[in-house]
């Protein structure tokens, strides 16, 4: 394998509807990632998916998809290492061991689990409370140095430096005994950097720009999927809410006004240049005239992507071609992490016997 700088792990979870705000906080990104002398992995997390119940055939159908999406927008399996975490299981032993370094306290003040779990948390799954310590598991079986993440993910990543300091510091002696230092004396796990999203990265609803663009939205005309055709596309942004004033001219105006400031980042994002540059272009015009020009580019870049993913969804074997490639390369990196962790922990691993 080539030598690299970094190596960069992400992960979508195959939950359906993969969106605008998906594509601009993850997938394009991880596209953007593959010009950097780094190594990358990038995941469709279905372990994180059960944690919420899923029907199983349509779980099947969403890792394709995610799949599907990936491939479209540009991410390249040949230099990337695509694949599906339930087909590695260092992931799923990894969490183990390090539900046993990790503190419950810890977990306890993890916000998104009292997000996700609502008032009855007592009816959450073991899973859910737990998914923090599976995501340090998959970014530490291939010792990441960078994982790019929302600021909605900030906080779990700081939990999985938090773990890998803890393991460093716990197993220091049995790290140098068995070998398995980075020779500059700070453990056997890096403390991974986080790459926080530009300023789109969150995208907000078309519906109500205080609110986060979510697949789980009730309302379709929310969000713009992946999957929606020119037309959908159109029609969304043209029935998307905004005020009545014209645009500002500098983004100190779009102050206390969610829908403009969602729709003017979202034509920042796509296009690749910042709000002032759009305002700059824009200021004064009517929301007629914006959301025109902001249909134009925003099918201009989509529907390529939508066409694409149609094209390789009809084909799902080449697709779990793809996963399992990319599975027995990324298992080729977590292997040899997650034996060296047993020896460190002091795990008997098992030998090949000879045939008599």
């Amino acid at each position: 394998m080539a030598a690299f700088s970094e190596l960069v792990f992400s992960g979508v979870q195959p939950t359906g509807n993969l969106h605008l705000g998906n594509y601009l906080g993850a997938i394009r990104r991880f596209v953007e990632m593959q010009a950097r002398d780094a190594q990358c992995l990038y995941c469709v997390v279905d372990l994180h998916a059960i944690t919420l119940w899923q029907d199983p055939e349509a779980l099947k159908a969403q890792i394709r998809e995610v799949t599907a999406a990936f491939l479209a927008a540009g991410i390249d399996p040949r230099r990337s290492i695509v694949f599906n975490q339930s087909q590695v299981p260092q992931h799923a032993e990894l969490a183990w061991v390090f539900n046993c370094v990790a503190r419950l306290g810890w977990l306890n003040r993890m916000t998104q689990f009292k997000d996700k779990a609502g008032k009855d948390r007592e009816a959450a799954s073991i899973g859910l409370y737990d998914y923090p310590v599976l995501m340090a598991a998959d970014i530490l079986a291939y010792r990441a140095t960078h994982v790019p993440v929302g600021e909605d993910q900030k906080q779990h990543l700081e939990l999985t430096r938090d773990i890998a300091q803890k393991f460093n510091t716990d197993f220091a002696g049995s790290i140098v005994a068995h070998g398995h230092g980075d020779g500059e004396g700070t453990g056997f796990f890096p403390v991974t950097e986080p790459l926080i999203g530009g300023p789109a990265a969150r995208v907000m609803s078309l519906r109500d720009g205080t609110r986060k663009m979510s697949k789980s939205d009730a309302s379709d005309n929310a969000r713009i999927n992946l999957t929606d055709d020119a037309d959908a596309i159109a029609s969304k942004v043209r029935r998307a809410k905004t005020d009545s004033d014209a645009l500002p001219s500098e983004v100190a105006g779009l102050a206390g006004r969610a829908e403009a400031d969602n729709l003017v980042g979202i034509f920042a994002a796509l296009k690749g240049i910042t709000r002032d540059a759009v305002l700059a272009e824009y200021g004064g015009a009517q929301f007629s005239a914006f959301k025109g020009a902001l249909v134009e580019l925003a099918v201009e870049t989509l529907s390529p992507i939508a066409a694409q993913m149609k094209r390789l969804s009809a084909d799902p074997g080449h697709i779990d071609a793809v996963l399992a490639d990319g599975s027995e390369r990324a298992e080729a990196i977590a292997a040899p992490t997650l034996d060296a962790v047993k020896d460190i922990v002091g795990f008997v691993r098992r030998t090949r016997l000879r045939s008599v």
